[in-house]
This record gives C-alpha cells, structure tokens and sequence, in this order.
C-alpha cells in the first residue's frame, strides 16, 4: 500500500509540461505570433470597445509571450475594479503588483499603443491567437500523454481515458458558446415542437412500453435512469426487455454492461423472450421438438440482426467504461446504455475502503457519462433489505432504499422501483404472482406514476396489463391453465425467477 501511495503522490508531484522544453525537444518553436499580441493590447489601451471584446474571448494563457500575459492580467484587474483601461491605469496596476520594471516600464506600454493597425481588426487577431492557444494546448496535452505512456505504473484503461479527456478539454476550454436571446431561443424551440407535431414520434429511445411512453416521451437524452429493486425481482429481465425493444423493434444501437452475468447467460434470456419457448429448454434442462427448433431460429432472426452490442466484463472499472462507452457512440452509434449493476463497478482506486464515497463517484461518472455523449443511461441498482423488511407503504421500496450510497438519488434523472406484491408476502393468491408495478419514484422532468404490469417469469418477458388480458382472451381459460407458459403458472414455473 505505501508503494501504491508513493506512486500516486509522485504522479500529482509530477510538473506540467514546459513548453520551451517540448520546443527544444522537438527542435521547433511553440506556436505564437507576439506581432498579433501587442496589437491586441495596444488596442485595449486606445480603444475601449475592443477591451470588451478581448475579455469575452481571451484569456491570460491566450498570451504566450510572459511580459504580454502580464500586463493582460493587469488590464482584467482593472476591469473587475471597474477602472478604465489606459497607459497610465495600467502602469500604476503593473506597479502595485511589482511588475512594472519586468514588463520594460511605461515606455513599453507606450508602444504598443503605436503597433496596432487598426482596432477594427480585433476580431481577427483574437481568432489568431485563440488557434495558436488551441495547437499549445494540444502540444503539451500530447506530452502529457506521451509521458505518461511511458509510465509503467499508470494502468492502459487509464490513460486511453486521460488521453481522450486532455485532447477534449485543449479543444473545448477555448471553445465558449455564445448568448443567445431569448427570442432565437423560443424560434428553436417552436422548431422542435413543430418537428415533433409533424413526426408523431417520441422524442428520446423507445421503452416499447405505452403506458412508460406515455410519461417519459422515451428515454431521454443525457439522462441517468436508475432501475433498482430487490434481488431476483426482475431487474435484469426487465432492462433486457427496454433494450431488445429498442433495438429490435426501432432499430436503435444498444450496449448492455454486465458485470454480473456472462454474455451467453443473457442471450439465453433474450432468447428465451424473443421465442416464447420456456426457459427450461432454452437452458437445455428440457428437449427441443422439431418444430421448436425451427420456431426458435424463425423467431431470432430479427434479433441476430439488431444493432445490439454487449460487454460482459467482470468488475469493470468506471473509467474503462467511459471509455468503452465513448468509442461504442462514435464507432457504432450506440444510442442507449444498459449498465448491470452499478453496485458491481469497480470505482477510484483512491476510494477503495470507502465504500460509500466509491459508490458516490460511480454515479456522478456515470451521470457526466450521459450528459457528455448526450445519450441516456440506464443504471441497475440493487435496494437495501429494508424495501423487503419495513411495515406500511404497502411493502413499496422508497427512494431512502437506495443501497450504499444517498448519492444516486441526487445524480438520477429518473428512478425506476420494479415491485412484486407477492415477493415482499403481501399477497398468497396464484393470480397474483404475475402482477408487477413499475413505480416511477423520481421523474426530473415528468411526473411519478405507478403502472400495473404482469411478468412472465417462465418466458422472462415483461407485459403491460392491457397486452397480458388480450392475450388471455385470446384463447381458451382451460388452454390458459393447462398451458405452462399461460398467463396463470404453476407453483413451480413460479420458482424461475430465482434464477434470472
């Protein structure tokens, strides 16, 4: 452990990359143009329109020449003090700081006022010099990954992830986005309206639910969805079932995380929903006939051909799942994550011990995972025993349930409770066993409704309450009974759950 934390404290001691050093290693100049710089500040010094200018887009870093970010650092003092911008304001400021004499005295600041063309080419040497901020930025981003590359001690997963986030971040700090009036903002908005009125479509991924359409408007974008319940309630059946809808009915990319199950495990599930055969001969427990053999390939040829990508590694750390999920929406336009569970990602090696903190951390990487890919994620959350052993609330989990952390009720956009009366003893009819809410807990951007749904346990399949009646009406009451995969099982289909 000492050795570990000697390696960690040497990383954060390491110094940042000195661009004159990366120069003389590279034999070449950092980009700079000191030409456009004075122009810039000598237009500051004359003309205080283009002070206003250089403060919106500029920055102290903008200016690579030392002498030249000094006496802009000065001017921003200034501005804060809400002082005019002159020769003389600024040499007073230069020389409150003790900078004065470093800068070459008044005499320098004097001329630059002399060097600038023009002030109504502002906008143009700005330009100039945010480009050449950008090209010193990504210089000393790739040093810092080419050191770091060299380091035995930082982990592979780590650095592809570092070296992703320092490339993203040279690029988006001198990237701003500009004010916008509310007007422009309301003429996008009618836009959408009107492009969603046009469509008739939902405006985020499908859940291939109505009654969960119909309150979420579907998944939506940036979002965090926490599904949690109890263990063998459901939750991986029921996330399989919004994935395969996704990809199988609206063709939409989905990836699926499982840290718990293996790959072959799921795709045994999705096989066993997707045919209708039972899962006992879908697991081999029981012989295939013919005729099911040629059902089941029927049946699956839609969902070997969905866009539907599955990573089943084992303990998984947060940061190589950032990673893989950014490659996974760049490379194959991955529109949907399913991640089960969170409880089994592994989270910042500093946190090991701290279980509570380490847990905090996965959410809130899990939240800006969403929000930078701008793609919801759906999290599978296990509920503390509480859910099953507290009285009243008619035995419904509660968002205090959530396990280990208080954190992932603060990072969700939306929290999703799968509730089986029967599961916490509320009910011992037969009739029962099947019936299932969807209790929607926390909605930011919606409202909170509990919807009635039935769970084919022995096909793994979700039902809405209104598709589970027609299909019993749809054929004989003595068929239904008699049937093992009808809408009223057995005690022994009933023990399937445990398994999935």
């Amino acid at each position: 452990m000492a050795d570990a934390g000697s390696k960690t404290t040497r990383k954060k001691s390491r110094p940042a990359a000195d661009l004159e050093t990366i120069g003389l290693e590279m034999g070449n100049k950092p980009p700079q143009a000191l030409d456009v710089e004075e122009a810039v500040l000598g237009a500051m010094l004359i003309e205080p329109s283009c002070v206003d200018l250089a403060m919106e887009e500029l920055t102290a870093s903008c200016f690579y020449d030392q002498k030249h970010r000094m006496i802009f650092e000065a001017m921003s003092a200034l501005v804060l003090d809400h002082t005019s911008i002159d020769i003389i304001t600024v040499s007073n400021k230069l020389k409150s700081n003790g900078n004065l004499e470093i800068v070459g005295g008044p005499v320098v600041l004097a001329g630059l006022s002399e060097k600038v063309g023009s002030a109504a080419h502002m906008e143009y040497y700005v330009k100039i010099l945010k480009q050449k901020t950008i090209q010193r930025d990504l210089i000393k981003a790739s040093y810092d990954i080419l050191r770091d590359a060299y380091d035995e001690s930082v982990p592979v997963d780590d650095l592809i992830d570092k070296a992703q986030t320092k490339v993203y971040d040279a690029i988006q700090s001198n990237v701003r986005r500009e004010v916008q009036d509310i007007g422009s903002i309301i003429n996008e908005a009618m836009g959408d309206i009107q492009e969603q009125q046009n469509s008739q479509g939902l405006s985020g991924v499908p859940s291939g639910f109505v009654s969960i359409d119909r309150i979420t408007n579907g998944w939506q974008r940036s979002d965090l969805i926490i599904l949690a319940a109890r263990p063998s309630v459901g939750k991986t059946a029921f996330a399989l079932n919004l994935a395969r809808n996704a990809a199988v009915d609206h063709h939409m990319p989905v990836a699926v995380f499982s840290l718990e199950m293996s790959a072959t495990q799921l795709v045994k599930r999705l096989m066993t929903s997707e045919s209708g055969l039972s899962a006992d001969k879908i697991k081999g427990s029981k012989k295939l006939e013919p005729h099911e053999w040629e059902q089941l390939e029927f049946k699956l040829r839609n969902l070997s051909k969905a866009p539907f990508y599955i990573d089943d590694t084992p303990g998984m750390q947060i940061m190589e799942f950032r990673t893989k999920a950014k490659n996974l929406v760049k490379n194959k336009g991955v529109r949907l994550i399913v991640v089960d569970y969170l409880q089994l990602m592994q989270g910042p090696v500093e946190l090991k011990g701290m279980r509570e903190q380490e847990v905090a951390a996965i959410s809130r990487t899990l939240k800006a995972t969403a929000k930078e890919l701008n793609i919801p994620i759906i999290a599978l959350s296990q509920l503390s025993r509480q859910a099953v052993t507290r009285a009243g609330s008619a035995g419904k989990p509660l968002l205090s349930d959530l396990r280990e952390s208080g954190s992932i009720e603060q990072d969700a956009d939306m929290v999703i409770f799968i509730h089986r009366p029967d599961y916490v003893g509320l009910s011992d009819n037969i009739e029962d066993r099947e019936k299932t809410q969807i209790i929607i807990a926390k909605h930011r951007n919606g409202e909170t409704r509990d919807i009635d749904m039935v769970f084919k346990s022995e096909q793994i399949r979700f039902l809405e309450m209104d598709d589970a009646l027609d299909r019993m009406a749809s054929r004989p009451i003595e068929s239904a009974m008699n049937d093992d995969s009808g809408f009223v099982p057995s005690y022994g289909d009933f023990a399937q759950p445990s398994e999935f």
